[in-house]
């Protein structure tokens, strides 16, 4: 098995124990990852690592991380329950970054058609597409090879979905897919970073697909926050309740099976002189509680970031949708205006296991049960850091809808379909 076919056989052999469970599931506790990167910060261009918590009311940790000389974003956040959860989450967000920059694997340039005579390449039909571009059987674009963890095999995948080097020109044939950070993913042990890579495909998928459903209105998805037993999301909805913030939260589980959320927050009351933003957090994970936690966590991180201002992948118009007063006035009724039954805590599935290796088995059965064919992952991860970071891509699934140019694929479309077909039926019943 060659590195760049996927995990090492001797990464892979060791089993990966979850160390540290307090609002999360990590192989070591968030100050001994800090530690651990601490020594490589200035290797990865990261010069600075800020605390934001205090721009906002909302008092969950939040960190900025800054790699001013970045080839795609510049400012990384992160956010957790403890400043040191926060950091460590910061910091892996940009040391993913940085390594999608810099890969340093070999590539091939070859056509669809002619790389396929020679070796097994994804199924090129199924990968998120861009309106302003097409993939053709005769164009030749650069390839890089994955290890496909459901038929254990390497396969060869558009490169152009690995890396995250965005200056340009762009590299050969560039321009027919999805160019994202979605599904890249870092972690203390390989699996570790491979779970939640895989979580969050299937997590951007759930929230294509809820979208196109029609979000707020499908029955039973609306989730009742009195039962929410969890320590770290209750004291999380605390904060929201003490700084005055409504949450409306939404479970987005789809076929998949892994636990899924959606979270939106907005002032309960409206401040003419602070009229703040309009947010919304996802999440997904085997753990039901890690999940929610997830959407819970990056709805504050989101109102912080566009608060700081700091991020460089939002132009104007995104900072004035997200506090219009149309919006925020949409967002109140939205969360308000509860349609049909409430969703138990404990009505949804949980799948943790006691390793990262039960996590990842849960997840891939979960897939192959909803007809997913191939789960790729790219180990890019660079030698001597302690570090793993891969790149994981799953044809079939959607990516984010609000990506520029996204093409909704067969399942977002079929999603869509139905919730246009049940609107004809409410429409000549009524």
């Amino acid at each position: 098995m060659s590195a760049a076919a996927g995990p090492s056989p001797e990464r892979a052999a060791v089993r990966a124990a979850k160390g540290f469970r307090e609002g999360t599931h990590r192989l070591v506790p968030p100050a001994e990852t800090i530690a651990r990167v601490a020594p490589h910060l200035s290797a990865f261009g990261i010069t600075r690592v800020a605390d934001v918590t205090g721009l906002d009311v909302i008092g969950l940790p939040v960190v900025m991380v800054c790699r001013p000389n970045a080839a795609s974003l510049a400012v990384s956040q992160g956010k957790g329950l403890t400043l040191d959860a926060a950091r460590a989450s910061g910091l892996m967000e940009s040391i993913e970054s940085y390594h999608a920059e810099h890969v340093d694997l070999p590539l091939r340039l070859a056509s669809h058609r002619d790389l396929a005579r020679a070796a097994a390449v994804v199924d090129v039909a199924a990968l998120p597409r861009l309106s302003v571009g097409a993939a053709r059987e005769h164009h030749r674009v650069l390839w890089i090879e994955g290890r496909d963890l459901l038929r254990d095999e390497a396969v060869w995948v558009p490169y152009e979905m690995v890396h995250t080097n965005y200056t340009l020109p762009l590299p050969a044939g560039s321009g027919s897919f999805v160019m994202s950070s979605n599904g890249l993913a870092s972690g203390n042990h390989l699996l570790e970073a491979v779970s939640h890579g895989i979580c969050e495909v299937v997590e951007r998928d759930a929230t294509t697909l809820f979208r196109a459903g029609g979000e707020a209105e499908i029955p039973g998805s609306r989730l009742d926050l009195a039962t929410v037993d969890d320590p770290g999301c209750r004291h999380v909805l605390d904060l929201y309740e003490a700084a005055g913030v409504a949450v409306g939260v939404w479970e987005t589980t789809t076929d998949v099976g892994l636990p899924a959320f959606l979270c939106l927050i907005v002032d309960r009351a409206p401040d003419p002189f602070r009229r703040l933003y309009a947010t919304e957090g996802m999440g997904c994970h085997p753990s039901r509680s890690v999940a929610l936690l997830r959407a819970l966590t990056e709805a504050a991180q989101s109102r912080l970031t566009f608060i700081a201002g700091s991020r460089d992948d939002g132009d104007r118009d995104r900072f004035e949708r997200a506090r219009h007063a149309d919006a925020i006035q949409r967002a109140r009724e939205q969360i308000a205006g509860v349609r049909g039954p409430l969703r138990g805590f404990r009505d949804v599935p949980s799948l943790e296991g006691e390793t990262f290796d039960d996590d990842v088995a849960a997840e891939l059965a979960c897939l192959r049960r909803a007809g997913v064919e191939r789960v790729v992952v790219v180990d890019v991860s660079k030698p001597g850091l302690g570090i793993s970071v891969v790149r994981v891509i799953i044809p079939g699934l959607e990516s984010i809808d609000d990506v520029p140019g996204f093409v909704p694929g067969p399942r977002a479309r079929a999603r869509a379909a139905a919730r246009a077909a049940a609107a004809a039926r409410s429409a000549a019943t009524a």
